[in-house]
């Protein structure tokens, strides 16, 4: 019986439509997508929010009832909707999966910047636009970029299910694998789905962590 090491030490189980290079390549695609057309849904949304210090309360508790929403859910919706099969209702549901994460991150990041450092802008002379693209966005970076974690992460995780629905994402190994009692494709894919969703997480937060040293060295 091979072990999952074997799957992924096999030259011939990277190559080929079906091969873990391939499907990786189709996940990471799918994830890398959704998550950036999330962002240009939720950020610009949420930083306006923030910066006018409006609806706060009632636009996370929204964000936070969309995260209920099961992204399988989504996904069954979509193709019932007639959106087919495949990459559509995998990458909406990836959308509504990633824009919670980054629209409250957006908005509680330039929402609790200090009161001081506004009227100490202000009292510059900056002018509105220029009080949040100079001193408000770079001090919630830190935090956008810990919300473009969490998206991250989560989109990879769960784009696994886009193999119910016809789409050559990491998730058919393990449709697969279990439909053929493949422990070792099974549990080998796990693995792939599992590290890359840790590659990228440790990536992002990296640059969190720099971003948040750069921000206490311009105090």
């Amino acid at each position: 019986m091979s072990s999952p090491l074997t799957f992924l030490t096999e030259a011939s189980n990277w190559t080929g439509p079906d091969g873990i290079a391939s499907r990786l390549g189709t996940h990471m695609w799918v994830s890398l997508t959704a998550v950036l057309a999330a962002a240009v849904v939720a950020l610009p949304l949420g930083v306006y929010l923030g910066h006018i210090r409006r609806g706060r309360v009632a636009a996370v508790a929204i964000a936070n009832l969309t995260r209920a929403i099961p992204s399988f859910a989504v996904l069954a919706f979509v193709v019932a909707a007639g959106g087919g099969i495949g990459f559509k209702p995998t990458w909406t549901a990836m959308v509504a999966l990633a824009i919670p994460p980054l629209f409250i991150s957006a908005l509680v990041g330039v929402a609790e910047i200090d009161d001081a450092v506004v009227d100490a802008a202000r009292g510059m002379g900056m002018r509105p636009r220029q009080i949040l693209t100079l001193a408000e966005i770079p001090l919630a970076v830190p935090l956008l970029l810990s919300g473009l974690r969490v998206a991250s992460s989560q989109v990879i995780a769960t784009a696994t299910l886009g193999a119910f629905v016809g789409y050559n994402t990491l998730g058919r190994f393990i449709t697969v694998g279990r439909a053929n009692r493949d422990d070792a494709m099974l549990y080998g894919g796990v693995i792939v789905i599992v590290g890359t969703a840790l590659i990228v997480d440790q990536l992002l937060r990296l640059a969190a962590k720099r971003s948040l040293q750069w921000r206490k060295a311009q105090q």
